[in-house]
């Protein structure tokens, strides 16, 4: 019987060894960041990190979609890239709630796994690709940001133009989680380690109206007998998060619990949660839109044009 299920565990794993190579991308469709000319954002939306607390966008989503708030410009980090761009490709919030009901994560195995390596974040590269149709982020329809940490200097850098799925990759490298991902002559780690929630790179870019999205624990919950270094992580990721909170008109923090899930029931709950707490946010997103003289019906999703830079 052992030698049953070891062969069995050895065909699974080379049957998804594939799941965990992406495609060599060419030095033009590196990730880069290419300063934006013409008109600025009209409302920006920044979602955060937070692993599969990032289920919690997408009830997000679907309660400005269904206020008529459409933002031209989408920031993500880390699992917050992956949500924001699959929404900038034009997966509705609606289909974005089914994908993530149906989501298997067998679909991020990676053979390397079965050695005690982590993760190359090759299969989350290839998902994103995949769902929206190999399309750079110059190419999404709405303009989008993936941000990621520089691992040399710890510095938040901005990816707006090039490989989707890589970008996002990088942006969601998590440090003892994932390997760290090279771009150029660079390595890049999840964005969680230098901005949560990156609403200054969102204002920094111009738009006139900020929403963000906090998806993390609140810490006045954490639960007593959690290990220290969740404790500590916490406490930083709040004092980042509320060092860029005042730059945002409109800061929407729903509590979902102190313990992340993947089951399809803490799918549901989390989505659910999110989706109410920002229906709740509405009147005064409508009340920061008016003060900036923008109509509240949503927001044009003109693509990001060219230029050069970098943060």
């Amino acid at each position: 019987m052992a030698g049953v299920t070891r062969a069995l565990a050895a065909a699974l794993a080379i049957a998804l060894a594939g799941c965990g190579r992406a495609p060599e991308v060419s030095g033009d469709r590196l990730p880069k960041f290419v300063q934006p000319t013409g008109t600025a954002p009209r409302i920006a939306l920044v979602l955060g990190s937070g692993g599969p607390r990032g289920f919690a966008h997408i009830g997000v989503l679907k309660a400005l979609e269904d206020a008529g708030i459409k933002p031209d410009l989408i920031v993500g980090s880390s699992v917050g890239s992956m949500v924001g761009a699959l929404y900038a490709s034009g997966v509705g919030a609606g289909d974005l709630e089914r994908m993530a009901y149906d989501l298997n994560l067998i679909q991020f195995f990676e053979w390397r796994m079965l050695g005690g390596k982590n993760p190359s974040g090759a299969a989350v590269q290839n998902y994103v690709n995949e769902n929206v149709k190999g399309l750079p982020i110059e190419k999404l329809r709405t303009r989008f940001v993936a941000t990621a940490t520089r691992l040399s200097d710890g510095k938040l850098v901005l990816f707006n133009h090039g490989d989707t799925g890589l970008a996002v990759r990088a942006s969601s490298a998590s440090p003892g989680q994932f390997e760290p991902v090279m771009i150029g002559n660079d390595r890049y780690v999840d964005s969680d380690e230098a901005s949560p929630v990156p609403i200054h790179a969102a204002r920094m870019l111009g738009a006139r109206v900020v929403i963000a999205v906090d998806v993390s624990a609140y810490v006045e919950s954490t639960p007593p007998g959690v290990p220290q270094e969740w404790v500590s992580k916490d406490a930083r990721r709040a004092k980042q998060v509320s060092l860029e909170a005042p730059e945002a008109d409109v800061l929407i923090h729903p509590d979902i619990g102190y313990y992340a899930g993947e089951n399809e029931a803490y799918r549901r709950r989390v989505i659910a949660v999110a989706e109410r707490v920002t229906r709740d946010k509405i009147p005064a997103i409508r009340v920061a839109l008016e003060r900036a003289g923008l109509q509240t019906a949503g927001a044009s999703t003109a693509r990001m044009p060219s230029g050069e830079a970098s943060r």
